[in-house]
């Protein structure tokens, strides 16, 4: 029973569905046909164009550090206002002061050394090359000079003579004077005591003379008496062999003195010839391609140390131009990279607005030097009249346009506009 009223309901169904068809067609299907009235659309005169922008400082800058260090200290914090040329932060530098140093010095000596060599020669340095010349001429002169083996002769003679009398002995003669002499000072000693004992008890005795004459007279009679003691007791083992020492050394003198070579003499004829060149550079001074030397030494030295003071000023952040500290990407005592963003300075005092999606479509109707008209979304009701300053070459794929960026810098400012705020740029009025 469920399903005859189920298929009563589906053909009851389909009926009211063609009715409804035939009702909208079977009219059009007899209409008379009607031509479409086609208006041409006159294409738009209107220049007017629209471009969103936000707005940047006209000059602006990311500053970094071209080398790597460890962050010493930072001189200025966000908002601060600064001027150009001044130190915002800096690096740990002592190795870099450390070079500087060293640099300095080894400029300084190359400096000191170009001097020396166009002062000329000292006068110390012209003595000390003569010398050494008329040491080589003297040091000839003995080798081709016989006179020299015959004095060597008469030494050896001397000393072997010497000799044979510290063996031979004090003689009588020698002990009996010696003796006399000791005598005599004993005499001269007793009657200066007599004399210091007559006048022993004034209170001046150290000034008188008769003290002086006893301690002279006391010395002349020890003398005297050491004198006795060494002929009594003869010539020691050690003064024979000082004296046969001497003897050998004059033989050995003159054997020298016998035994040389015409070899020899020619050798010491070369070391005087190179003694008085020697003595004539100095005389003459440096040459010139010492001098040329010297002063690319200088030069080299200058340039070292250019390039330390240029490592030691780069650990160094200094403001480009005057501005405002805007961001401080860096704290004190952190690790920096090389060209890695630390500082955001920008000039807040002139601002221009930059568009974001003036595509190729419309850009081809501004042109530099064209009116706009900027409002900002944090401005409702206000509008900043401005000038179009450039149009960059490139365009760049935004949001699946080709959009090129519009320079507007607005003819007046306004102290509540910020970085990056949100602008509509209406070209053409």
């Amino acid at each position: 029973m469920k399903s005859k009223k189920l298929i009563i309901g589906i053909i009851v169904i389909a009926i009211l569905a063609a009715g409804a068809f035939a009702a909208l067609t079977l009219p059009r299907m007899f209409a008379k046909p009607v031509e479409a009235a086609i208006t041409p659309v006159a294409p738009s005169t209107s220049r007017t164009t629209t471009a969103e922008g936000k707005l940047v400082p006209s000059l602006n800058a990311s500053l970094s550090l071209p080398l790597s260090g460890r962050v010493a200290e930072i001189l200025v914090k966000e908002g601060d206002a600064v001027q150009a040329g001044q130190v915002l932060l800096h690096l740990e530098d002592a190795r870099q002061r450390a070079a500087v140093a060293q640099a300095e010095a080894a400029l300084a000596g190359a400096q000191a050394r170009l001097a020396q060599l166009k002062a000329g020669p000292l006068p110390a340095e012209v003595t000390t090359a003569q010398s050494a010349v008329d040491a080589a001429q003297a040091r000839l002169d003995r080798l081709a000079n016989q006179e020299d083996i015959r004095g060597a002769e008469a030494a050896l003679a001397s000393s072997q003579a010497a000799l044979a009398k510290l063996r031979e002995g004090t003689s009588a003669d020698q002990l009996i004077a010696a003796r006399a002499d000791l005598a005599n000072a004993a005499a001269a000693r007793s009657q200066a005591q007599a004399a210091y004992d007559r006048v022993k008890s004034n209170a001046d005795i150290a000034a008188r003379p008769e003290s002086t004459a006893l301690q002279q007279a006391t010395n002349n009679y020890n003398a005297a008496a050491a004198r006795v003691a060494d002929l009594e007791k003869g010539a020691s083992k050690a003064d024979i062999a000082g004296a046969q020492a001497r003897v050998s050394q004059a033989q050995a003198q003159l054997d020298a003195l016998k035994s040389v070579r015409p070899s020899d003499i020619a050798a010491a004829e070369a070391e005087l010839r190179r003694a008085q060149a020697q003595l004539q550079l100095t005389k003459d001074g440096s040459r010139p391609e010492l001098i040329a030397a010297a002063e690319a030494d200088v030069a080299a030295a200058q340039a070292s140390l250019d390039q330390a003071r240029a490592a030691l000023a780069e650990t160094e952040l200094h403001a480009p131009f005057a501005g405002v500290v805007a961001d401080l990407a860096t704290v004190a005592g952190e690790q920096v990279a090389p060209g890695a963003p630390v500082v955001q300075l920008a000039d807040l005092s002139h601002w221009h607005v930059e568009t974001t999606d003036l595509t190729e479509l419309n850009v081809v109707r501004v042109n530099e030097g064209d009116p706009a008209t900027i409002t900002f979304d944090a401005l409702p009701g206000e509008s900043f009249k401005g000038v179009v300053e450039q149009i960059k070459a490139i365009g760049e794929n935004y949001r699946g346009d080709i959009s090129y960026t519009a320079v507007v810098r607005p003819e007046r400012t306004d102290p509540r506009l910020r970085w990056n705020m949100t602008a509509a740029v209406d070209f053409g009025r």
